[in-house]
């Protein structure tokens, strides 16, 4: 019997909760070796998110190279151009660092296209961003969007997101490096667990969300989660008399129901770790509950 994906991508990221044990000797498996790792953001190449998660993996010793968007590009969610003879502008900034005129898919897709060419990828990352994306944002999201095209290509991903603090955002960029030194040490677990050379599952990857909590001197934990499905935001819409509508949106969200979510982890100053795949489909009970409705179709 062929074994459930997603029970496998659960079951690795349980892992990374639990105390590591030496990694079995195999062929593939290599937790001396430093890792090639992609790296790329929505923020734009030069956001102190991802300027901090490329010090603290290239502290660990892996090899990092970051190709980003040349611009802020939040928001852009998993689009990507492919389309025959698109010109691509793309600029070497210095020896670690591509800067490209595109979305955050573009750029992993350029990225494992043309800047390695012919090398293999042993991960991409993804951020660290600016905010958390946790529930129906990820959809829109271009931190997770740049992790999603890599699964795509068949490269595991993670994606790395650090919690907004809407009082003071100030202490969101404060926050990013120990976010960064979080993300060095569940890289470096991927690697000392990794099976026949594989970090993930195969077509899998993980979203992390660190939490911004100044009262706090260290994340009350880590919990494995899943998207929240509250409603996290409702948007208003008024008229301002030349013909266009300005936008108003109003941010939150009931997590009482939800202690397994990610919002519901954030709220509790827990940094949460989220399996993901690039799969859009339903999956368990509420793909049996459609395909119920659907029986007898003709």
């Amino acid at each position: 019997m062929r074994p459930n994906r997603r029970a496998v991508v659960v079951a690795t990221a349980a892992a990374l909760l639990t105390p590591a044990l030496p990694a079995a000797a195999s062929p593939g498996a290599r937790p001396d070796r430093p890792l090639r790792i992609l790296l790329s953001n929505d923020d734009g190449h030069a956001a102190p998110g991802i300027r901090a998660v490329f010090d603290a993996l290239t502290a660990a010793g892996h090899d990092v190279t970051i190709v980003a968007p040349a611009a802020d590009q939040s928001g852009a969610g998993a689009k990507r151009t492919v389309e025959d003879g698109h010109l691509v502008r793309a600029r070497q900034v210095s020896d670690r660092v591509w800067a490209v005129e595109g979305t955050p898919g573009d750029s992993v897709l350029f990225g494992l296209g043309r800047v390695f060419a012919g090398r293999k990828v042993d991960l991409v990352v993804s951020g660290a961003n600016f905010g958390q994306n946790v529930g129906a944002v990820n959809n829109n999201s271009g931190t997770v969007g740049a992790a999603v095209t890599a699964i795509d290509m068949g490269v595991p991903a993670v994606a790395v997101s650090t919690q907004f603090d809407f009082a003071d955002a100030r202490n969101t960029i404060a926050n990013m490096p120990a976010t960064a030194a979080f993300t060095a040490r569940l890289v470096d677990r991927l690697r000392r667990g990794a099976r026949d050379g594989a970090l993930l599952p195969a077509h899998s990857g993980i979203s992390v969300n660190y939490p911004t909590r100044p009262d706090l001197a260290a994340p009350a934990g880590v919990a494995l989660t899943r998207p929240t499905r509250e409603t996290l935001f409702s948007v208003s819409y008024e008229p301002d008399g030349s013909g266009g509508y300005r936008m108003k949106p109003v941010i939150g969200a009931d997590v009482a129901a939800e202690r397994d979510s990610d919002w519901a982890a954030l709220e509790a100053g827990k940094v949460s770790i989220t399996p993901i795949d690039a799969d859009w489909g339903a999956s368990g009970s509420s793909f049996a509950r459609t395909a119920a409705r659907l029986r007898g179709l003709r």
